[in-house]
């Protein structure tokens, strides 16, 4: 097959026909999701990877104290499972955006379990979830400005 005739190919299976109204939506919201996280290129941040980062931007937390951090933030209304937790941090891991916390900057054995792992924000880990808080904060004003969300004091 010729390069003209994959690239005609390519074109029919993109044609206006051929894509029903859901596709057209999903390629709309996937465009707009790409451009509009500029600072955060081909990101995968979830709400609750979010709330990780910022149990790790004050301090450096072991999985559980993760956890409680992020049910304490919320009041009860997000707490995340072992499974979900350890999933998420193994992504962040993969991503940069965290790191495990080496032995020797971690509490004294006899203050702590020898067991735990510690995670600690990058600093590419902190402009992430900072531009992540801008772009929340965005979305927050244009609310307000449209009668969505009462303005703040």
């Amino acid at each position: 097959m010729t390069q003209t005739a994959r690239s005609q190919d390519v074109r029919e299976i993109l044609s206006v026909q051929s894509l029903p109204l859901a596709g057209y939506r999903y390629i709309a919201a996937r465009y707009s999701e790409r451009r509009y996280n500029a600072f955060v290129p081909d990101s995968r941040l979830t709400s609750q990877a979010f709330h990780v980062l910022i149990a790790l931007a004050g301090r450096d937390q072991h999985g559980y104290g993760i956890m409680q951090d992020v049910a304490s933030r919320t009041q009860g209304k997000i707490r995340l499972g072992a499974g979900t937790l350890y999933g998420l941090i193994k992504r962040l891991l993969e991503d940069g955006l965290i790191v495990e916390v080496p032995e020797t900057k971690r509490p004294p054995k006899s203050e702590d379990d020898g067991r735990r792992r510690y995670y600690r924000l990058t600093p590419h880990g902190r402009r992430t979830a900072q531009a992540e808080a801008a772009r929340l904060n965005e979305l927050l004003e244009q609310a307000r400005a449209h009668g969505l969300v009462a303005k703040s004091n």
